[in-house]
Parts: structure tokens; C-alpha cells; sequence
């Protein structure tokens, strides 16, 4: 075992004594050594209740012989840190969680890891630290929120945001602002839509890296702390067996994850997360090939931000073990692939059924014959930008429009909320990609305006940053390269014709690539960059070292 490297041997005397210095005794020592690494947080609703379900899991552990040490890495709440220079932090995040969690575990020499993340950055930030330790691992999430009510209709965290919006265009009041402020968010747990948390924690089931039910059932539920439970005991088996991530998070089953992701209509995060996540496990990974995978597969989800069922509802209605069963039974899913049950996942998903086919629909009548999300490509994306079409109007699959220009999410959400956008314009939002943000930011408040204005049918938004999962409308992010790299998107001028074709898969500067480079070379003359920041600290190292988004945002070395 790795922890006989710290407890074995007269030389390990002196680690010894450090074990027994926290009362730690020679029984424990001979059994394997658990790490568990949690990220308990004060300050985010999906992490607060993370140090009690810590406790089901040792519970776990010892039941089935194990001996648990708890650890932490950091987390960020990617609401409160919105529309701020905060998010410029969410998504080096990720990087963060996984290196520290590398840390830890190299330096103690733990048998097997229990991750415990819930929300968005610190899900692909602990499967990249899984793939990179490659020592047996399980995954439990803090599971989902439950939706907010108000009367008859369930809100979320989404609906606040674009209730902002129409209170600014005179829609809505503030005293009806201040009642969704107050019940939309009802408990602890990660955000209640199939936003990125969400999204994320269910292609961690769907990658056979969490067990049935981690990706939905909600952080108030028995069941829940009977999954911390069982996720305890069942290190112990893949310790035993020497189960090693490597053998889960295969080729294969990352496109199963993917076509999961398709089918929920999950964030377009997702896909920003899957890339680093199979960068890590060295599987090769490409857009075409996401691409490729979302037009053979349907949406049988509809859920929020796009539909109004919840997470809640997805759960009741057979949580991702029943999507995974209709695409399998299907042949559209390598059902011989691993999961941490030990078992394949026809023998893992063998008793899942669709209990209610209005929340989770057929093959044979899907919401959309293609997956919730797309890769555009063109002269104003060459190397790929992402959308969640499951979550466009149909009005705007198809677009063409007057560019709305603007270097910074600020001045966007200015514009928007002063009555400068009309319909039919195009808002471009620039130098917010992961080295000119830097931090590649989510922009949920621009997009939560335009639907609280009434203008998300009519309006689409373009940036080389992300969107939140819980965005909905023509928003399309990820643009590849981004304009601190000089992509296309940073000569786009005020007025320029953009042409979308989300069927196509196309997305289009109408201009020459002839004007296109000379404005590049133009650009690349001027003394002072427009997106160049002073940088200090993390932000200034982040944005040393990362990759355009095309890549997953990864570090380059």
C-alpha cells in the first residue's frame, strides 16, 4: 500500500509518532488510509453542509475497514462572485483545487481519495486531480438545491438575476424583486437547474466516476447521507481491487458522459471542464469530435434555464441513471465501460427506469433531435465557439445582425441596462477570455438582462469569456482565439455585420479575411493593447500560463 511509505518500518518511526500525536492508533495505522477531500465552505450554499456529510462518509470508511483523514481545498460561489472582479477567480480556481489537492496527497501517501466538491469549478477541478493521481477514487457530491416557490410557479437563482433586468425596464417592481430575493433559494445545496454545478456533477456519474444518484439527488435528502455512506465503504473495494481512475475515465467514457450531456442539455461549461478533465487523463479530446457527438444525440431533457423542471424533478423522475439507460438501450452508449460500483454500466445501471417521460423523454420523442449544445466555427470563431442551443429561442437559431462592441463585461451591462441595445443587434464582448479577462468570466448578468428586457429572442450575445450555466438565450461564448491572442474577435468594429447559423454550426464576420488580417496587423502595432491589464499576484501567473478555451483553458507548461 502507498501509506506504508509513512507507517511501516523502523524508519517510520517518526511519522508514526506525528499520527499518534492526534491519537491516532497502531490498529488504525494498519489499515489502509483513506484521504477524504472535502470542500466545506462557510461561504457557499452548495459547500456548508459538506463537513456533516464528510462525517457519513468516514462512517463509511471505518464500516468497511478504512481509516479516514479529512482535508480541504478552497472554493468559490460563482453568484456571489459575479459581475465583479471576483469571477476574474472562478475559473483559475479550478486550477488551484486541483494542484492542492495534488499536494496533500502526495505528501501524506493516501491509499484512496473520496472527492467531495458541489460547485462548479471545484467538480472539474477535483476530477483533474483524480486523473492526475491516478490512485483509486470516488467521487460524492453535496447534491443539488432544491427549486424556490413563489405561488404556483418554482424560481431559482436565474430568475432573481433576470428579474434585475425587468425591474430596469420597468417590467417589475422592486418590492416583487425583493419576494424572489427571498425564496429562491431555499436551502443549501448546489444552484437548483441543470446550471454548470449541476451539469457537472451529473457527467461525473455519467463518467462513472460518482455513483447512481450523485448527479441528483438533492443535499437535503436521507438519501444523500446514505450515498456519502455507501461512497465510504466503496474505496475501500476499489482500494482493494486496485481500481484506478484510468481505467474509469477511458476514451469511452467521456464520449458516454458527453451524449449524457447532450441528452440533460447541460451547461456549456461543460464542455470547457470535459476538455481539461480528459487533457489530465491524456485521452485526446477535440471540438469536432463534441460537436460530432451532439448532432447524433437527442435532448430528452428540458430543464432549467431552457425548461422549467428542476434537478429535484430529474432525480424523482430517474435521475441520470435513467437517461444513460434510454441512450444505452439505444446502442448509443459503451455500456462495457467501468464504473467505481466496480461494475460495468449495463450491470451499474441495470435497475434504472424513466418514471415519469414528460421530464426525461424517449428517444423516439426527444425535446430536439440534437443535443443541447453546439460548436460554431467561421472566420470569427476558426478554432470553435460554444452555445447552449437547447436553451435558444427558435426565432434566433438563425441570425444576422449589427455588431454592438465592447471591451469589458462593465460596458456591456451598462449599455444593456441604459436601453443602448435594440433588437437585432449583436452584443460582442471581448478581452474577458482566459488570459485577457483574465479568468474567462462568466457573464450571467448581461444575459439575465436582455431576458428580464424582453430581448433575449431578438438580441444575441457573443464573448470570448463564458456564460453561467443558468444563461439562457443566443449566447454564445468560448470564442476561440480569444482577443488577447488576437483572434478575430478583437477587430470586430461597431456596426460590422455577424451572421449565426446555429444549425450549420456557423458563426460569421462579414468582412474579407483580407480586411480581417489588415486590421490584425493594425492592431498588433498600436502601443497600448485595448484589453491590456496590470496584473498582480495569482491573476498575473494565471494568465502566463493558460490556453485559449478551445483547450479546456489548461495550463501550458
Amino acid at each position: 500500500m502507498r501509506s506504508h511509505k509513512v507507517t511501516k518500518g523502523i524508519e517510520r518511526a517518526p511519522h508514526r509518532a506525528l499520527f499518534k500525536s492526534m491519537g491516532i492508533t497502531d490498529e488504525e495505522l494498519d489499515r489502509p488510509l483513506i484521504g477524504i477531500v472535502n470542500s466545506f465552505s462557510e461561504i457557499v450554499p452548495g459547500h456548508k453542509h459538506l463537513r456533516q456529510l464528510a462525517e457519513e462518509v468516514k462512517a463509511g470508511i471505518r464500516m468497511a475497514g478504512g481509516t479516514p483523514f479529512e482535508f480541504n481545498t478552497i472554493v468559490v460561489c460563482d453568484g456571489i462572485a459575479m459581475n465583479h472582479s471576483g469571477m476574474q477567480y472562478s475559473l483559475p480556481s479550478r486550477e488551484i483545487i486541483a494542484d492542492s489537492a495534488e499536494t496533500v496527497v502526495e505528501a501524506h501517501q493516501f491509499d484512496g481519495l473520496v472527492f467531495m466538491p458541489n460547485c462548479d469549478k471545484v467538480v472539474p477541478g477535483m476530477l483533474m486531480a483524480a486523473a492526475r493521481l491516478n490512485i483509486p477514487s470516488i467521487f460524492v457530491s453535496g447534491g443539488a438545491m432544491l427549486a424556490g416557490r413563489l405561488g404556483d410557479k418554482f424560481i431559482d437563482l436565474a430568475t432573481v438575476f433576470e428579474a434585475v433586468g425587468a425591474v430596469k425596464s420597468g417590467k417589475m417592481t422592486e418590492k416583487e424583486l425583493i419576494l424572489l430575493e427571498e425564496n429562491s433559494c431555499a436551502g443549501g445545496g448546489s444552484c437548483s437547474g441543470m446550471f454548470t454545478a449541476n451539469s457537472m456533477n451529473c457527467l461525473t456519474e455519467a463518467l462513472g466516476m460518482g455513483l447512481p444518484g450523485n448527479g441528483t439527488i438533492p443535499a437535503v435528502m436521507a438519501a444523500r447521507n446514505r450515498l456519502a455512506k455507501k461512497a465510504g465503504m466503496k474505496i475501500m473495494e476499489l482500494v482493494e481491487k486496485n481500481i484506478l481512475p484510468s481505467e474509469i475515465m477511458t476514451k469511452e467514457a467521456f464520449e458516454n458522459a458527453l451524449k449524457v450531456d447532450m441528452a440533460l442539455g447541460g451547461s456549456s461549461n461543460t464542455i470547457l471542464h470535459i476538455l481539461a478533465v480528459a487533457h489530465e487523463m491524456g485521452v485526446e479530446l477535440t471540438l469536432k469530435e463534441i460537436n460530432q457527438i451532439a448532432a447524433e444525440t437527442p435532448q430528452l431533457c428540458h430543464l432549467s434555464p431552457s425548461g422549467s423542471n428542476h434537478i429535484e424533478v430529474l432525480d424523482r423522475a430517474g435521475g441520470v441513471s435513467a437517461v444513460m439507460k434510454e441512450l444505452m438501450e439505444h446502442d448509443m452508449l459503451k455500456k462495457e465501460v467501468i464504473t467505481v460500483t466496480g461494475e460495468t454500466l449495463e450491470d451499474t445501471i441495470s435497475f434504472a427506469e424513466i418514471k415519469d417521460p414528460n421530464v426525461i423523454r424517449s428517444i423516439e420523442d426527444p425535446y430536439a433531435q440534437t443535443g443541447g449544445l453546439a460548436v460554431l466555427f467561421g472566420n470569427l470563431a476558426p478554432e470553435g465557439a460554444v452555445v447552449k442551443q437547447g436553451a435558444v429561442a427558435k426565432e434566433m437559431m438563425a441570425h444576422q445582425g449589427p455588431a454592438r462592441v465592447f471591451n469589458g463585461e462593465e460596458a456591456a451591462v451598462k449599455a444593456i441596462m441604459d436601453g443602448e441595445i435594440l433588437q437585432g443587434d449583436v452584443v460582442v464582448i471581448r478581452y474577458e477570455g482566459p488570459k485577457g479577462g483574465p479568468g474567462m468570466r462568466e457573464m450571467l448578468t448581461p444575459t439575465s438582462a436582455l431576458a428580464g428586457m424582453g430581448l433575449d429572442s431578438s438580441v444575441a450575445l457573443i464573448t470570448d469569456g463564458r456564460f453561467s450555466g443558468a444563461t439562457r438565450g443566443a449566447s454564445i461564448g468560448h470564442v476561440s482565439p480569444e482577443a488577447a491572442e488576437y483572434g478575430t474577435i478583437a477587430v470586430v468594429e461597431e456596426g460590422d455585420t455577424i451572421q449565426i447559423d446555429i444549425p450549420n454550426r456557423s458563426i460569421v464576420l462579414d468582412i474579407t479575411q483580407e480586411e480581417i488580417d489588415e486590421r490584425i496587423t493594425k492592431l498588433k502595432q498600436q502601443e497600448v493593447q485595448p484589453g491590456k491589464k496590470e496584473l498582480k499576484g495569482y491573476l498575473k501567473r494565471y494568465a502566463s500560463l493558460v490556453t485559449s478555451a478551445n483547450t479546456g483553458a489548461v495550463w501550458k507548461y
